[in-house]
């Protein structure tokens, strides 16, 4: 009689997850890099930088399994995130003031030109950093200790642990750091226990984003990294999980959209003598609609975020991985 053997399936380990996570988002970084240099397309410094965030992301989650070489620490790659941030941020503000052009009368068009002008000055001037940056021994030095670890990595014996194990213990923390920062309450009160959010009335916009753009500036930076570290992990959940992090990627662009134009308020500011409604008073008026229109989405988000109801079933979702992961 023949007797057939049964094919046992490894769990996947923390180890599995954490090493493809670092080789996924360092290869993707230096993919990009003579694209940076040859600064032909925006966009391949977006992704350099965007790649860069992810790794970040990826050592600080699985830090504690990790053992990289102390070459490879955050402070090194945040240095080359900043140099990729400060051409990026002036190619977003640029590509706005262009949108923004063709709808401007003929005087704003021609004091919008001579600032465009400036901008690209400091372009040229960061993206030379940039340059120089990407060329540099420190840099060569962290891309060469990268590549020995994937090539021998080393971890630290928790990283044994099935995956599934220690998901919630990852996931847990991130969320409640995220459902307890007090960003959810600006505009909110609260009334027999409901939360209610009040509107926001567009002759109090300006002083709305000058009192709360920093709290809900440092809510984007936190979205963003609740963004990153869940989408590690989509292909262990069920689809569920995948549309949270889709929402979650909603609320990291609608934070967004109103720090940019925040920001870009500021700059024009910097500029200028004059206030930006006299000098700008089209361009000011279209990026107050475009704030007014990115607050009523992000209020819409916000009222759903500080209802207990929907924080118990977030909670829950992150607690409960799938059975079999892939």
């Amino acid at each position: 009689m023949q007797t057939t053997e049964k094919k046992v399936t490894q769990p996947a380990t923390l180890e599995r997850f954490a090493y493809a996570a670092v080789e996924k988002h360092f290869k993707k970084s230096i993919k990009h890099e003579s694209d940076v240099l040859d600064d032909q397309d925006p966009e391949s410094l977006h992704q350099m930088r965007v790649g860069l965030r992810r790794l970040r992301t990826a050592i600080d989650v699985f830090d504690f399994a990790l053992e990289l070489p102390k070459s490879v620490s955050d402070r090194a790659i945040s240095k080359i995130a900043h140099s990729l941030g400060a051409v990026r941020d002036l190619d977003v503000l640029t590509a706005e003031l262009k949108t923004q052009q063709a709808n401007l009368p003929p005087l704003e068009q021609d004091s919008l030109k001579k600032l465009l002008k400036t901008m690209n000055k400091e372009r040229k001037r960061d993206f030379a950093k940039l340059k120089r940056t990407l060329k540099s021994s420190k840099y060569d030095a962290l891309k060469d200790a990268f590549n020995e670890w994937l090539e021998t990595p080393r971890f630290a014996a928790i990283a044994q642990l099935p995956i599934q194990e220690v998901l919630p213990d990852l996931l847990l923390p991130l969320i409640s750091k995220t459902l307890l920062h007090p960003a959810w309450l600006v505009s909110a009160t609260f009334e027999k226990g409901q939360a209610i959010v009040h509107p926001i009335h567009p002759e109090t916009l300006d002083d709305f984003i000058q009192q709360h753009s920093p709290t809900l500036h440092d809510l984007r930076k936190q979205m963003k990294r609740v963004r990153y570290q869940t989408e590690l992990f989509v292909d262990l959940y069920d689809s569920a999980y995948a549309a949270q992090v889709e929402e979650f990627k909603t609320l990291q662009e609608v934070l967004g959209q109103i720090q940019d134009s925040a920001l870009l308020q500021s700059y024009l500011g910097s500029q200028i003598k004059e206030s930006v409604h006299d000098e700008y008073p089209t361009l000011s008026k279209q990026l107050d609609q475009n704030v007014a229109d990115a607050l009523q989405t992000w209020q819409t988000l916000q009222q759903r975020y500080l209802d207990p109801e929907f924080r118990t079933r977030l909670r829950m979702l992150c607690s409960s991985p799938a059975s079999d992961p892939v």
